[in-house]
């Protein structure tokens, strides 16, 4: 069998062509501006040429995106640990905004409500409304033993006794 010779079709390029001036001339007169400078414009098929896999090519390029995959994920979380340290800072400094607010608030309805429990206040709105002290006798405590202020108190159970109606 004979070796069959391909031949390709060869394509014949036009000059074509530019002027332009060299760099630097001076013009001397207005009919001379500097040697004049061809360019050529070449058009070069490379549709058949086929690319030879580089297989130790392809190993470095993939060990470089699995480091650089490495290094992006670390410059990742380095910057969502400073952002978000960032943000928790925002955040405690209007928890601490918001507690002194709070606390100059609680301050206040104390101070008002210390002025409410005045007992001398309270008795000028008594006697406005009509109301008088009381007599002597007029008052009973029923626990004299627990008059320790409002303090919280366990509930007691007294004797029970049984009454019975005669008819």
């Amino acid at each position: 069998m004979a070796a069959r010779a391909m031949t390709f079709p060869v394509r014949r390029q036009a000059l074509t062509g530019m002027w332009i001036p060299a760099p630097g001339a001076t013009r001397r007169s207005s009919f001379w501006s500097g040697t004049p400078e061809f360019y050529f414009a070449k058009e070069i098929d490379n549709s058949r040429l086929v690319k030879v896999a580089d297989r130790k090519r392809n190993r470095e390029m993939a060990m470089f995106a699995a480091v650089m995959s490495v290094f992006f994920l670390l410059v990742m979380t380095y910057a969502w640990q400073h952002f978000s340290s960032v943000e928790y800072g925002y955040k405690i400094e209007a928890l601490k905004a918001q507690r002194d607010n709070l606390s100059e608030l609680n301050r206040a309805l104390r101070l008002e409500q210390a002025s409410l429990r005045d007992p001398e206040r309270i008795d000028m709105l008594a006697r406005r409304m009509g109301l008088a002290s009381p007599q002597a006798g007029q008052v009973m405590r029923l626990d004299p033993a627990t008059n320790d202020g409002g303090a919280a108190t366990m509930a007691q159970a007294s004797q029970i006794a049984v009454v019975t109606l005669a008819q």
